[in-house]
């Protein structure tokens, strides 16, 4: 694999990721509810959902893909549950002033991560780039197990300087909201944000 291959790889992925759909909804809808640590282990979900695909595409599985219906839309709606559920959380009781240390000395790293993992698997945007724009920019027939790793790596860095701006930028306006008031504005905006990435999740094709 050629150094200009990469290159092109990764700047298609990282426009592609730049551009607000409903992993980066997510993600700041996270953000602005539980702070940069649980969004952190949500972006490395949303990380590893990207490497899933370009696994699949590398081992040959674009064919199975065509299969791949049924395990899809279950992916899909999980995600989708999920996101509602969080949405419904935030709107009918969210956080407040007392509830926000709580909240990071439980954790919650887990729940997030699988959040994040779960958005991008059920995101066909994510799996058109990786089995459809993908094998275009790279030859995939003479790509080697270093090829793979440098991908992978590529894809990782890229994705995380994309993402991580997001949600400091999201986090850090959490903490200046401290307010009653304030807290109830981002309570309701966190579930709408929330409510909005399950919806684009739901009526994607």
């Amino acid at each position: 694999m050629t150094l200009a291959g990469l290159i092109t790889y990764g700047g298609a992925l990282a426009v592609a990721a730049a551009i607000p759909g409903p992993g980066v909804t997510a993600l700041v809808a996270r953000a602005l509810g539980s702070g940069f640590r649980s969004s952190l282990f949500m972006a490395f979900g949303l990380v590893l959902g990207d490497l899933t695909y370009l696994t699949a595409v590398v081992l040959g599985l674009a064919l199975v893909a065509q299969t791949f219906g049924t395990v899809f839309l279950i992916v899909k709606w999980l995600g989708v549950a999920y996101l509602a559920w969080l949405a419904w959380t935030f709107w009918t009781s969210g956080i407040s002033a007392e509830k926000i240390e709580a909240r990071r000395g439980k954790g919650g790293a887990f729940s997030s991560f699988m959040a994040g993992l779960l958005v991008t698997l059920g995101n066909p945007k994510t799996m058109i780039f990786y089995l459809a724009l993908a094998p275009t920019l790279v030859d995939l027939r003479s790509l080697t197990f270093l090829d793979y790793g440098m991908l992978a790596l590529c894809t990782v860095v890229v994705l995380l300087i994309v993402l991580v701006p997001y949600l400091a930028l999201a986090a850090k306006a959490r903490l200046l909201l401290q307010a009653p008031r304030a807290l109830k504005a981002l309570n309701k905006t966190a579930a709408a944000f929330m409510a909005g990435a399950a919806a684009a999740i739901a009526v994607r094709h």
